[in-house]
């Protein structure tokens, strides 16, 4: 395997005042956001395309990266998302035969800056220990004293509203027309996969922007609704908080992923708060309290919903919880055809444990 020589000097700053020193192997620059790692070991293109990772920087815990190269069917979106990449080892030479690319050469084609040679497991066990923070990549600056300027212009998330930022600007459609169902997609920042699984089941989608009023949704005539994942805080979205009480009150089927199952609760007048480090990567176990049974699942969120508050609401259901830190997975509406996951069920490349809540959403239109 074949590693990236390049003899640019990159320096990553941490909001606690750490440094490290690793090597460019993206585009030349400086970036910001804040800090949050993924553990999965596979698809790193699906993961920088992932609208929900906008505004962060991204630390890929697997030893190397890269080394399967780059695709463009391997995208969640119409472009990459995170702000800047941190790796231990990457790899210029790649195996897969019908890749397109080196990762490399496709973070610099979308102008990501990215660093590698740093150690990346001490930096997540630094960041589980400390807790997300914000951060600074750059190959343009080695000054510690310009680094800390550059890292006190960019945002906090907490109370960051991103969702109208990288949500559609028009809507548009997606399936036959002939389809048996009609499901209106309001976008937060929604996934590729996730509309092919609800176009795969026999629906037509229109996708709406995320400031879209109920009124023009209902205006399609769907059969229901979905909220999609997306990026930012949800307590930052009165706006959709208001259009989803709207939809609710229709009757119509509802189904809400990570960032839609934050703002189903938040419709319901349930808090949803900032997590220690956030939940990222392909392998986070889930207890389905319904059935009894754990599932693999993919995970992109750094906000959760209050369990307690689920737990005593006379209208909702705890569903689903994760078996690492106990926190709410799943919710469903008593007496109201409306349910939401925080996970991912629409997950590529993997795992599909959860693929079946797609067919619980569409038989609730029976």
């Amino acid at each position: 395997m074949n590693q990236i020589t390049e003899s640019v000097q990159a320096h990553l700053l941490l909001a606690d005042g750490t440094l490290f020193v690793g090597k460019s192997f993206g585009a030349a620059g400086t970036a910001g956001g804040e800090l949050c790692f993924n553990t999965g070991m596979t698809g790193y293109q699906e993961v920088f395309t992932d609208p929900s990772y906008t505004g962060q920087v991204l630390i890929m815990n697997n030893a190397y990266i890269g080394n399967y190269g780059v695709k463009a069917t391997d995208v969640e979106s119409g472009g990459v998302k995170i702000n800047a990449v941190i790796a231990k080892n990457v790899s210029n030479r790649y195996s897969r035969m019908v890749a397109e690319d080196s990762l490399g050469n496709y973070l610099k084609a979308n102008n990501v800056v990215a660093i590698h040679g740093v150690d990346t497991r001490a930096l997540v066990q630094h960041v589980r220990n400390r807790g997300a923070m914000n951060c600074i990549v750059s190959t343009e600056i080695s000054d510690p004293d310009q680094l800390k300027e550059a890292l006190a212009r960019v945002p906090d998330m907490a109370g960051l509203e991103l969702s109208s930022i990288v949500s559609a600007k028009a809507p548009y459609e997606v399936g036959d027309t002939n389809a048996r169902r009609r499901i209106a997609v309001l976008d937060f920042g929604v996934k590729r996969n996730i509309l092919k699984c609800l176009s795969d089941r026999d629906a037509y989608l229109k996708v709406f922007p995320a400031r879209t009023s109920a009124a023009e949704l209902e205006a399609f005539q769907p059969d229901g609704f979905f909220l999609s994942n997306g990026p930012g805080d949800p307590a930052s979205m009165d706006y959709a908080v208001q259009t989803v009480r709207s939809l609710l009150a229709t009757g119509k089927p509802l189904f809400g992923i990570c960032l839609g199952h934050q703002l189903l609760a938040r419709a319901n007048n349930v808090p949803t708060y900032k997590m220690h480090h956030g939940h990222r990567g392909l392998n986070h176990p889930v207890l389905n309290l319904r059935t009894g049974k754990a599932e693999t699942t993919t995970q992109n969120h750094g906000f959760a919903v209050d369990h307690e508050a689920v737990k005593n609401h006379p209208e909702l259901e705890l569903t689903h919880v994760n078996l690492n830190d106990g926190t709410v997975e799943g919710l469903r509406m008593k007496g109201r055809p409306a349910f939401s996951v925080q996970y991912h069920p629409e997950s590529t490349p993997g795992p599909h444990d959860s693929r079946y809540l797609f067919d619980e959403f569409f038989a609730l239109f029976q």
